[in-house]
């Protein structure tokens, strides 16, 4: 049953009884500070006059607020709902199962229950991360060079022609249209907040992108008309990748020495540049990073240059908030922007710093 969200007057009542009977069940949106708490936070209360309620960390995330450092909002807020720890837990322990609505009211879950909770948490549904999960269990078994069939079984479908229709939904093309001698090769990277298409050749990396990111299939098609074509693999770059972002996801290091080959003109490669000169932990508006260029009136090309990125975190878009401090537009979703930003801030002053040291040379040049 949907919590009733009682009215403001209740709600800020209990915020300053710190009453845990609304603990995750409520969230305070602080418009002097442009974060979202707990009503269970103990930093010291806001105004009556400063605050608004909503119902889920969704919500505040799209009205533009960040989340608290101190009550951690996004924290353990899965771990501590029971139906999502153990459907996570199930679809580890049979990844290969096609799962239903049905399935999950036979385990007796409530269906709105589950979906909205997934989608909080984590931008998509159960049902969506297991169809994911299949998928990429196919997508890794060709490109380690298995035949389609197996692909086919390693995903749990029933015919090829569903398997090729589920691929294709998800990138845009069918498995035939990759090609074993293409130079640009796809391969597929895990991670806490979703799992990403990774596209490297020998030497760079060219493209990397969460898997359910709308403009993925239009990027894999420009990067094989300009590459002569992309087929199945795990060059060396997109290995690195892996392995520093599995650091990063651990909060062992920040600075990603990936040799990078972006895609895009002089302009854009100018604003991917500054981008990179952001220290993790820290942010920028659209308006500083067109100053940090030279080009103070370019505020808007600067925005499209950033949406254009399509090697996310190693080229940091998400470190590009509004001037007023809200959350702006992010491919892999506001829920994503506001949890790395999260994690950046994790890493301290002087990680941060040894970041933007490290980091601040131009991405290689490389053609796509």
């Amino acid at each position: 049953m949907l919590f009733d969200l009682p009215d403001d007057e209740t709600l800020y009542r209990a915020l300053l009884a710190r009453d845990p009977r609304f603990d995750g069940q409520a969230y305070v949106c602080v418009r002097s500070t442009g974060v979202f708490c707990r009503l269970t936070c103990p930093a010291r209360k806001p105004k009556f006059e400063n605050c608004a309620f909503h119902r889920t960390v969704a919500a505040c995330v799209e009205a533009g607020y960040r989340a608290c450092l101190r009550c951690k909002p996004l924290g353990a807020a899965a771990a501590a709902d029971p139906a999502v720890a153990a459907l996570l837990n199930a679809l580890e322990e049979r990844p290969e199962r096609r799962w239903s609505e049905r399935d999950l009211t036979a385990l007796g879950y409530d269906l709105a229950t589950v979906r909205r909770s997934f989608k909080r948490h984590f931008g998509m549904t159960f049902l969506e991360m297991a169809r994911w999960r299949r998928l990429r269990d196919g997508f890794e078994t060709l490109s380690t060079g298995g035949r389609m069939i197996a692909a086919q079984h390693e995903a749990g479908f029933d015919s090829p022609s569903a398997f090729r229709a589920a691929f294709a939904r998800l990138l845009g093309c069918a498995p035939g249209d990759f090609r074993a001698d293409a130079p640009l090769k796809a391969g597929w990277i895990a991670t806490p907040l979703g799992d990403m298409i990774a596209v490297s050749s020998a030497t760079h990396l060219h493209l990397l992108e969460f898997v359910d990111r709308k403009a993925l299939p239009a990027e894999l098609r420009r990067l094989a008309a300009a590459g002569r074509g992309v087929g199945f693999g795990r060059p060396a770059p997109t290995e690195q990748a892996a392995g520093e972002l599995d650091a990063f996801f651990a909060g062992r290091r920040a600075r990603f020495e990936t040799p990078l080959a972006p895609m895009g003109g002089d302009f854009s490669r100018q604003v991917w540049r500054a981008l990179r000169e952001i220290p993790a932990g820290q942010t920028r508006s659209y308006g500083e990073v067109a100053r940090l260029i030279g080009r103070p009136d370019a505020v808007r090309a600067v925005a499209r240059a950033n949406g254009a990125n399509q090697i996310a975190l190693m080229i940091p878009c998400h470190r590009v908030i509004g001037a007023d401090g809200a959350l702006t537009g992010y491919g892999g979703g506001l829920w994503r922007k506001q949890r790395l930003i999260e994690i950046e801030s994790a890493f301290g002053a002087a990680f941060g710093a040894a970041f933007g040291a490290a980091s601040g040379a131009a991405p290689a040049e490389g053609a796509a």
